[in-house]
């Protein structure tokens, strides 16, 4: 029950840890740290979900789980099973298999819709989109309400309505334009796969919407960190602003838009000066890597 424990440990480091980045104040100031945290929550979970019924599954054969895969696989080869491997301990392994069948499914799955969402969004576009030079780079949708977003994908598109273009100053278009783009080219879709991929596996369980959601903020804090590269804070605080007071539609499933995700929160972050990575974050990144690597020593073991 050795391997069960550690894997039971990671669950519970897991817990602990996002719960404590749902209560602090540094993800904020630290973006990009406090994404790759969640991104090791979340493969610990995922792995340690499969792990605990295969570990007490396969306890009879004392050796880690990845080895005593390899052990059964042979045995089934052979035509043979220990005797200590009971009705009881094979129902377990196909427990711990199923999960990790439903996690791999539910990815699957949710790159299916994004990319039947993304492609009929591309479709949409291709009839009722134009090119305007007041929007370089992007496509202008003939919409009196204001939004940008991104469609996400090899093949990026950016969108802008004719409602945001009227709405907009130049230089704070530009501002949205680049956070767009950091979208595309640091795809952020795929951040936010395995925790989409996690709620669909795992539906109604509350703290992995709550992480789901706290992502997808975080990824547009991460965009606006790259827009604020080439633009002033206060540019882009401003174009947030806007939007937020402004008539909107909603943005097409599966796309990534500047306007969403907490407004207030953003703009209150932008016009506030942001000190340096603190301890906290450097602490919960090394501890969310070694939660994320106890799960995969003890598969490749």
């Amino acid at each position: 029950m050795l391997y069960t424990a550690h894997f039971g440990a990671a669950v519970l480091g897991c817990y602990l840890i996002a719960l404590a980045m749902l209560r602090s104040r540094w993800p904020a100031s630290s973006p990009t740290i406090a994404i790759l945290c969640w991104q090791g929550v979340g493969l610990a979970v995922g792995l340690s979900a499969i792990g605990i019924p295969l570990s007490i599954g396969l306890a009879p054969y004392a050796e880690p789980p990845g080895t005593s895969l390899r052990l059964l696989a042979e045995d089934l080869a052979g035509g043979r099973l220990p005797a200590e491997l009971g009705v009881g301990h094979l129902a377990l392994i196909s427990v711990g298999l199923g999960v990790g069948a439903v996690l791999f499914w539910s990815t699957g799955s949710s790159l299916r819709h994004a990319f039947r969402a993304r492609q009929r969004q591309r479709d949409l576009l291709a009839l009722v989109a134009r090119a305007d030079p007041a929007a370089p780079g992007a496509l202008v949708l003939d919409h009196p309400s204001a939004t940008a977003y991104c469609v996400p994908g090899l093949r990026p598109r950016v969108v802008i309505s004719a409602g945001a273009l009227s709405l907009l100053p130049r230089a704070e278009l530009a501002a949205v334009l680049s956070h767009e783009q950091a979208h595309a080219k640091e795809r952020h879709d795929l951040v936010l796969l395995p925790f989409t991929a996690l709620v669909r596996a795992l539906p109604g369980v509350t703290w992995v919407v709550r992480a789901l959601a706290a992502v997808a903020l975080l990824v547009e804090m991460r965009a606006d960190d790259r827009a604020r590269r080439q633009h002033t804070d206060e540019l882009l605080a401003a174009a947030l602003a806007r939007f937020a007071t402004a008539p909107s539609r909603a943005t097409p499933a599966g796309m990534l838009a500047a306007a969403d995700h907490d407004i207030v929160a953003r703009v209150r972050r932008l016009r506030a000066p942001l000190g340096p990575t603190p301890l906290a974050a450097m602490a919960a990144l090394t501890a969310s890597t070694m939660l994320a690597m106890l799960p995969i020593a003890l598969f490749l073991a």
